[in-house]
Protein backbone atom coordinates (compact mmCIF):
# COMPACT_ATOMS: atom_id res chain seq x y z
CA UNK A 1 0.00 0.00 0.00
CA UNK A 2 3.14 2.32 0.94
CA UNK A 3 4.01 1.88 -2.72
CA UNK A 4 0.77 2.14 -4.45
CA UNK A 5 0.19 5.55 -2.72
CA UNK A 6 3.40 7.00 -2.49
CA UNK A 7 3.20 6.43 -6.68
CA UNK A 8 -0.10 7.98 -6.79
CA UNK A 9 1.17 11.36 -4.82
CA UNK A 10 4.13 11.09 -7.62
CA UNK A 11 1.06 10.64 -10.50
CA UNK A 12 -1.12 13.27 -9.36
CA UNK A 13 2.15 15.88 -9.20
CA UNK A 14 2.44 15.69 -13.45
CA UNK A 15 -0.42 18.61 -14.31
CA UNK A 16 -1.79 15.99 -17.51
CA UNK A 17 -4.98 17.86 -18.62
CA UNK A 18 -5.96 17.49 -22.19
CA UNK A 19 -4.31 20.56 -23.59
CA UNK A 20 -1.18 19.90 -21.57
CA UNK A 21 0.23 17.27 -24.17
CA UNK A 22 3.75 18.42 -22.91
CA UNK A 23 2.66 16.86 -19.28
CA UNK A 24 0.60 14.06 -20.36
CA UNK A 25 3.72 12.46 -22.09
CA UNK A 26 6.04 13.37 -19.25
CA UNK A 27 3.55 11.57 -17.08
CA UNK A 28 3.35 8.74 -19.75
CA UNK A 29 7.57 8.62 -19.42
CA UNK A 30 7.67 8.36 -16.01
CA UNK A 31 5.40 5.32 -16.30
CA UNK A 32 7.92 4.05 -18.52
CA UNK A 33 10.96 4.53 -16.37
CA UNK A 34 8.98 2.96 -13.48
CA UNK A 35 8.14 -0.44 -15.95
CA UNK A 36 11.87 -0.79 -16.88
CA UNK A 37 13.07 0.20 -13.69
CA UNK A 38 11.46 -3.51 -12.62
CA UNK A 39 12.32 -5.56 -16.26
CA UNK A 40 9.30 -5.06 -17.33
CA UNK A 41 8.41 -4.79 -21.24
CA UNK A 42 5.87 -2.46 -22.98
CA UNK A 43 4.27 -0.97 -25.39
CA UNK A 44 4.38 2.90 -26.09
CA UNK A 45 1.51 3.87 -28.31
CA UNK A 46 0.61 6.63 -29.76
CA UNK A 47 -2.00 8.44 -31.70
CA UNK A 48 -2.45 12.38 -32.87
CA UNK A 49 -0.02 12.90 -30.10
CA UNK A 50 -1.67 10.96 -27.31
CA UNK A 51 0.39 7.93 -25.40
CA UNK A 52 -0.69 4.96 -24.46
CA UNK A 53 1.14 2.02 -22.36
CA UNK A 54 0.30 -1.58 -22.88
CA UNK A 55 1.75 -4.19 -21.24
CA UNK A 56 0.33 -7.60 -23.12
CA UNK A 57 1.42 -10.50 -24.82
CA UNK A 58 2.30 -9.84 -28.79
CA UNK A 59 0.74 -12.35 -29.85
CA UNK A 60 -2.38 -15.02 -28.25
CA UNK A 61 -5.04 -13.80 -25.95
CA UNK A 62 -4.47 -12.91 -22.30
CA UNK A 63 -7.57 -13.32 -20.08
CA UNK A 64 -7.88 -9.96 -18.62
CA UNK A 65 -7.14 -6.43 -18.93
CA UNK A 66 -6.88 -3.37 -16.37
CA UNK A 67 -7.52 -0.13 -18.05
CA UNK A 68 -6.96 2.97 -16.70
CA UNK A 69 -6.21 6.46 -17.30
CA UNK A 70 -3.39 9.57 -16.69
CA UNK A 71 -5.34 12.48 -18.32
CA UNK A 72 -7.25 14.78 -15.55
CA UNK A 73 -9.54 17.77 -15.97
CA UNK A 74 -8.39 21.25 -15.30
CA UNK A 75 -7.80 22.70 -11.39
CA UNK A 76 -6.28 25.26 -9.31
CA UNK A 77 -2.31 24.55 -8.96
CA UNK A 78 -2.95 23.59 -5.41
CA UNK A 79 -4.84 20.56 -6.34
CA UNK A 80 -1.63 18.96 -8.25
CA UNK A 81 0.18 19.00 -4.50
CA UNK A 82 -1.53 15.59 -2.77
CA UNK A 83 -2.06 15.21 0.61
CA UNK A 84 -3.56 13.20 3.19
CA UNK A 85 -6.02 13.56 5.73
CA UNK A 86 -8.82 11.40 7.52
CA UNK A 87 -7.43 8.61 5.68
CA UNK A 88 -8.08 9.98 2.33
CA UNK A 89 -5.90 10.98 -0.20
CA UNK A 90 -6.42 14.63 -1.52
CA UNK A 91 -5.66 15.83 -5.03
CA UNK A 92 -6.49 15.95 -8.42
CA UNK A 93 -6.57 12.91 -10.11
CA UNK A 94 -6.21 10.76 -6.41
CA UNK A 95 -9.81 9.49 -7.55
CA UNK A 96 -9.88 10.19 -11.59
CA UNK A 97 -7.92 7.80 -11.86
CA UNK A 98 -4.08 8.07 -10.90
CA UNK A 99 -4.87 5.59 -7.78
CA UNK A 100 -5.96 3.73 -10.25
CA UNK A 101 -3.20 3.81 -12.65
CA UNK A 102 -0.65 3.15 -9.67
CA UNK A 103 -2.68 0.03 -8.10
CA UNK A 104 -2.42 -2.11 -11.82
CA UNK A 105 1.42 -0.86 -12.35
CA UNK A 106 2.17 -2.62 -8.81
CA UNK A 107 -0.08 -5.68 -9.12
CA UNK A 108 1.60 -5.76 -12.81
CA UNK A 109 5.03 -5.80 -10.50
CA UNK A 110 3.77 -7.95 -7.56
CA UNK A 111 2.59 -10.82 -10.01
CA UNK A 112 5.24 -10.49 -12.49
CA UNK A 113 7.72 -11.18 -9.55
CA UNK A 114 5.98 -14.42 -8.76
CA UNK A 115 5.95 -15.87 -12.13
CA UNK A 116 10.09 -14.78 -12.16
CA UNK A 117 10.17 -16.78 -9.34
CA UNK A 118 8.51 -19.75 -10.56
CA UNK A 119 10.53 -19.71 -13.78
CA UNK A 120 8.12 -17.82 -15.90
CA UNK A 121 8.47 -14.84 -18.21
CA UNK A 122 6.18 -11.84 -19.17
CA UNK A 123 4.41 -13.43 -21.64
CA UNK A 124 3.26 -16.39 -18.59
CA UNK A 125 1.30 -13.34 -17.27
CA UNK A 126 -2.70 -13.84 -17.24
CA UNK A 127 -3.24 -10.39 -17.47
CA UNK A 128 -2.57 -7.36 -19.05
CA UNK A 129 -2.92 -3.32 -17.90
CA UNK A 130 -3.52 -0.44 -20.76
CA UNK A 131 -3.05 3.11 -19.61
CA UNK A 132 -4.46 6.12 -21.74
CA UNK A 133 -4.18 9.75 -22.15
CA UNK A 134 -7.37 11.14 -23.18
CA UNK A 135 -9.91 9.66 -21.30
CA UNK A 136 -11.26 13.07 -20.09
CA UNK A 137 -12.10 13.89 -23.53
CA UNK A 138 -14.04 10.34 -24.92
CA UNK A 139 -10.93 8.23 -25.59
CA UNK A 140 -10.79 8.50 -29.26
CA UNK A 141 -6.74 8.25 -29.51
CA UNK A 142 -6.43 6.39 -26.65
CA UNK A 143 -8.60 3.51 -25.64
CA UNK A 144 -10.39 3.91 -29.28
CA UNK A 145 -7.23 3.33 -31.39
CA UNK A 146 -4.89 0.88 -28.34
CA UNK A 147 -7.80 -1.45 -27.86
CA UNK A 148 -7.54 -2.41 -31.24
CA UNK A 149 -3.81 -4.12 -30.83
CA UNK A 150 -5.49 -5.78 -27.56
CA UNK A 151 -6.42 -9.73 -27.81
CA UNK A 152 -8.34 -10.62 -24.07
CA UNK A 153 -11.43 -12.13 -23.06
CA UNK A 154 -12.39 -9.36 -19.97
CA UNK A 155 -11.21 -5.95 -19.03
CA UNK A 156 -12.05 -4.32 -16.06
CA UNK A 157 -11.48 -0.48 -16.39
CA UNK A 158 -10.56 0.45 -12.75
CA UNK A 159 -12.36 3.70 -13.38
CA UNK A 160 -15.67 4.00 -11.43
CA UNK A 161 -18.33 2.25 -9.58
CA UNK A 162 -17.02 1.77 -5.69
CA UNK A 163 -15.43 -1.27 -3.85
CA UNK A 164 -19.29 -2.56 -3.01
CA UNK A 165 -20.37 -1.70 -6.71
CA UNK A 166 -19.68 -3.20 -10.14
CA UNK A 167 -20.65 -0.99 -13.19
CA UNK A 168 -22.17 -3.02 -16.07
CA UNK A 169 -23.67 -0.49 -17.80
CA UNK A 170 -23.14 3.17 -18.66
CA UNK A 171 -25.22 5.72 -20.22
CA UNK A 172 -24.61 6.79 -24.10
CA UNK A 173 -23.43 10.49 -24.47
CA UNK A 174 -25.20 12.77 -27.35
CA UNK A 175 -23.98 16.49 -27.69
CA UNK A 176 -26.37 18.41 -29.40
CA UNK A 177 -26.05 22.15 -30.51
CA UNK A 178 -29.33 24.33 -31.43
CA UNK A 179 -28.54 27.28 -33.59
CA UNK A 180 -31.47 30.20 -33.19
CA UNK A 181 -31.78 33.09 -35.80
CA UNK A 182 -33.72 36.80 -35.22
CA UNK A 183 -33.16 40.16 -36.65
CA UNK A 184 -30.85 42.67 -35.23
CA UNK A 185 -32.07 46.33 -34.55
CA UNK A 186 -31.54 48.95 -32.30
CA UNK A 187 -31.72 47.31 -28.37
CA UNK A 188 -33.90 50.78 -27.74
CA UNK A 189 -36.63 49.82 -29.98
CA UNK A 190 -36.61 45.66 -30.04
CA UNK A 191 -40.20 45.27 -31.41
CA UNK A 192 -38.60 46.23 -34.97
CA UNK A 193 -36.35 43.20 -34.47
CA UNK A 194 -36.37 39.49 -33.05
CA UNK A 195 -34.49 38.11 -30.65
CA UNK A 196 -32.76 34.91 -31.34
CA UNK A 197 -32.27 34.40 -27.57
CA UNK A 198 -35.94 34.56 -27.19
CA UNK A 199 -36.35 32.25 -29.89
CA UNK A 200 -33.74 30.02 -28.50
CA UNK A 201 -35.71 30.11 -24.82
CA UNK A 202 -38.66 28.78 -26.86
CA UNK A 203 -37.24 26.22 -28.80
CA UNK A 204 -35.14 24.76 -25.43
CA UNK A 205 -38.46 24.46 -24.02
CA UNK A 206 -39.83 22.06 -26.68
CA UNK A 207 -36.98 20.39 -26.41
CA UNK A 208 -37.65 20.08 -22.41
CA UNK A 209 -40.91 17.97 -23.50
CA UNK A 210 -38.59 14.94 -24.60
CA UNK A 211 -37.30 14.23 -21.41
CA UNK A 212 -38.77 13.08 -18.00
CA UNK A 213 -38.95 14.78 -14.76
CA UNK A 214 -37.27 11.92 -12.77
CA UNK A 215 -35.77 11.55 -9.44
CA UNK A 216 -32.04 10.89 -8.38
CA UNK A 217 -30.67 7.35 -9.95
CA UNK A 218 -33.54 6.57 -12.15
CA UNK A 219 -32.38 5.05 -15.28
CA UNK A 220 -34.04 7.31 -17.73
CA UNK A 221 -32.10 10.04 -20.41
CA UNK A 222 -31.52 13.59 -19.10
CA UNK A 223 -30.36 16.56 -20.32
CA UNK A 224 -28.31 19.47 -19.19
CA UNK A 225 -28.07 23.07 -20.89
CA UNK A 226 -24.56 23.19 -20.68
CA UNK A 227 -23.43 25.98 -22.96
CA UNK A 228 -24.85 29.33 -24.75
CA UNK A 229 -23.36 32.19 -26.72
CA UNK A 230 -25.73 35.02 -27.82
CA UNK A 231 -25.10 39.00 -28.07
CA UNK A 232 -22.43 41.16 -29.29
CA UNK A 233 -23.26 44.39 -27.20
CA UNK A 234 -25.79 45.24 -24.91
CA UNK A 235 -27.54 47.80 -27.30
CA UNK A 236 -28.39 45.52 -29.95
CA UNK A 237 -31.21 43.26 -30.16
CA UNK A 238 -29.29 39.68 -30.95
CA UNK A 239 -29.88 37.82 -34.59
CA UNK A 240 -28.12 34.75 -33.56
CA UNK A 241 -27.99 32.58 -30.48
CA UNK A 242 -26.11 28.94 -29.99
CA UNK A 243 -26.56 26.57 -26.94
CA UNK A 244 -24.99 22.87 -26.46
CA UNK A 245 -27.38 20.25 -24.85
CA UNK A 246 -25.43 17.58 -22.93
CA UNK A 247 -27.99 14.07 -23.04
CA UNK A 248 -27.02 11.29 -21.37
CA UNK A 249 -29.73 8.33 -23.25
CA UNK A 250 -30.34 4.65 -22.34
CA UNK A 251 -30.78 1.22 -24.14
CA UNK A 252 -34.36 1.92 -24.17
CA UNK A 253 -34.02 5.26 -26.08
CA UNK A 254 -34.45 5.66 -30.07
CA UNK A 255 -32.14 8.20 -30.32
CA UNK A 256 -32.15 8.77 -34.20
CA UNK A 257 -36.06 9.30 -33.30
CA UNK A 258 -35.55 11.68 -30.44
CA UNK A 259 -33.79 13.84 -33.33
CA UNK A 260 -35.69 13.74 -35.58
CA UNK A 261 -38.99 14.38 -33.48
CA UNK A 262 -36.84 17.99 -31.65
CA UNK A 263 -35.98 18.94 -35.55
CA UNK A 264 -39.76 18.54 -36.27
CA UNK A 265 -41.21 20.37 -33.68
CA UNK A 266 -38.41 23.63 -33.21
CA UNK A 267 -37.96 27.07 -34.99
CA UNK A 268 -34.62 26.66 -34.90
CA UNK A 269 -31.67 24.76 -36.31
CA UNK A 270 -30.04 21.21 -34.51
CA UNK A 271 -27.13 19.54 -34.58
CA UNK A 272 -25.36 16.73 -33.26
CA UNK A 273 -22.21 16.97 -32.02
CA UNK A 274 -21.38 13.75 -30.94
CA UNK A 275 -23.04 10.60 -29.90
CA UNK A 276 -21.02 8.55 -28.41
CA UNK A 277 -21.87 4.42 -27.38
CA UNK A 278 -23.55 3.10 -24.31
CA UNK A 279 -21.41 1.16 -21.94
CA UNK A 280 -23.47 -2.78 -21.49
CA UNK A 281 -21.11 -5.80 -20.00
CA UNK A 282 -22.52 -8.54 -21.24
CA UNK A 283 -22.70 -11.88 -19.27
CA UNK A 284 -18.91 -13.30 -18.36
CA UNK A 285 -17.43 -16.11 -16.59
CA UNK A 286 -15.24 -13.50 -15.09
CA UNK A 287 -17.91 -11.15 -14.09
CA UNK A 288 -19.50 -13.99 -12.12
CA UNK A 289 -16.40 -15.09 -10.67
CA UNK A 290 -15.67 -11.75 -9.42
CA UNK A 291 -18.59 -11.17 -7.85
CA UNK A 292 -18.18 -14.65 -6.05
CA UNK A 293 -14.73 -13.50 -4.57
CA UNK A 294 -15.96 -9.64 -3.72
CA UNK A 295 -18.76 -10.77 -1.26
CA UNK A 296 -20.75 -7.86 -0.80
CA UNK A 297 -20.55 -6.41 -3.83
CA UNK A 298 -23.46 -6.45 -6.50
CA UNK A 299 -23.41 -5.18 -10.04
CA UNK A 300 -24.89 -1.64 -10.74
CA UNK A 301 -25.25 1.20 -13.62
CA UNK A 302 -23.37 4.65 -13.86
CA UNK A 303 -24.71 7.67 -15.25
CA UNK A 304 -21.69 9.06 -16.47
CA UNK A 305 -19.43 7.20 -19.05
CA UNK A 306 -15.96 5.84 -19.37
CA UNK A 307 -13.54 4.35 -21.98
CA UNK A 308 -15.43 1.52 -21.37
CA UNK A 309 -17.84 2.43 -23.64
CA UNK A 310 -14.57 1.35 -26.69
CA UNK A 311 -15.12 -2.19 -25.57
CA UNK A 312 -17.94 -3.46 -27.81
CA UNK A 313 -16.62 -2.37 -30.95
CA UNK A 314 -13.89 -4.68 -30.06
CA UNK A 315 -15.83 -7.39 -29.08
CA UNK A 316 -14.50 -7.47 -25.18
CA UNK A 317 -16.89 -8.02 -22.63
CA UNK A 318 -16.17 -6.02 -19.34
CA UNK A 319 -16.68 -3.54 -16.38
CA UNK A 320 -15.79 -0.97 -14.52
CA UNK A 321 -14.99 -0.78 -10.86
CA UNK A 322 -13.10 1.15 -8.41
CA UNK A 323 -12.43 2.42 -5.49
CA UNK A 324 -14.44 4.85 -3.03
CA UNK A 325 -14.07 8.36 -3.44
CA UNK A 326 -17.93 9.87 -2.18
CA UNK A 327 -18.42 11.12 -5.84
CA UNK A 328 -15.55 13.52 -5.45
CA UNK A 329 -14.51 13.01 -8.95
CA UNK A 330 -13.61 16.66 -10.90
CA UNK A 331 -14.15 18.56 -7.51
CA UNK A 332 -11.80 20.53 -5.57
CA UNK A 333 -12.18 18.23 -3.31
CA UNK A 334 -11.22 15.01 -5.19
CA UNK A 335 -10.18 12.01 -3.15
CA UNK A 336 -9.49 8.76 -2.85
CA UNK A 337 -10.33 6.59 0.60
CA UNK A 338 -7.05 4.84 1.12
CA UNK A 339 -8.59 2.13 2.92
CA UNK A 340 -10.86 0.86 -0.23
CA UNK A 341 -7.72 0.97 -2.48
CA UNK A 342 -6.18 -1.71 -0.45
CA UNK A 343 -9.59 -3.42 -0.38
CA UNK A 344 -9.63 -3.03 -4.15
CA UNK A 345 -5.89 -4.20 -4.60
CA UNK A 346 -6.91 -7.67 -2.58
CA UNK A 347 -9.88 -8.41 -4.37
CA UNK A 348 -8.06 -8.38 -8.05
CA UNK A 349 -5.35 -10.07 -6.77
CA UNK A 350 -7.22 -12.67 -5.43
CA UNK A 351 -9.32 -12.64 -8.65
CA UNK A 352 -5.97 -12.87 -10.69
CA UNK A 353 -5.05 -16.20 -8.77
CA UNK A 354 -8.21 -17.39 -8.67
CA UNK A 355 -8.89 -17.13 -12.94
CA UNK A 356 -5.39 -18.48 -13.51
CA UNK A 357 -5.86 -21.77 -11.15
CA UNK A 358 -9.38 -22.46 -12.69
CA UNK A 359 -11.13 -23.54 -15.90
CA UNK A 360 -13.87 -20.80 -16.25
CA UNK A 361 -15.82 -23.34 -18.24
CA UNK A 362 -16.53 -24.43 -14.68
CA UNK A 363 -18.38 -21.19 -13.53
CA UNK A 364 -21.68 -20.54 -14.45
CA UNK A 365 -22.88 -18.16 -16.68
CA UNK A 366 -26.35 -16.16 -15.79
CA UNK A 367 -29.16 -16.61 -18.37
Amino acid sequence: MEEIICLTKDLIGFRSTHDNREEINRCADFIETYLKKHHIACRRLNHENIPSILVAPERGTVPVMFMTHIDVVEGPAELYKPYEKNGNLYGRGSLDDKYAVALSLVLLKENFKKIQKAGGSLDSLPFGILITGDEEVGGAHGAGKALAQVKTNFCVAIDGGRVDKIIVKEKGILHLKLISRGKSVHSARPWLGVNAIDNLIADYQVIKTNFEQSAPEQWLRTLNFSLMRAGKTINQVPDYAEAVFDVRYTENDDIEALVANIKNNIQGRIIVEKNEPLFMSGNSPYLDLLLSIARGTSAGFEHGSSDARHLSQFGIKGIVWGADGEMSHHSTEEHVNIASIHKLYELLDRFIQRFSEISLEAVSTPT
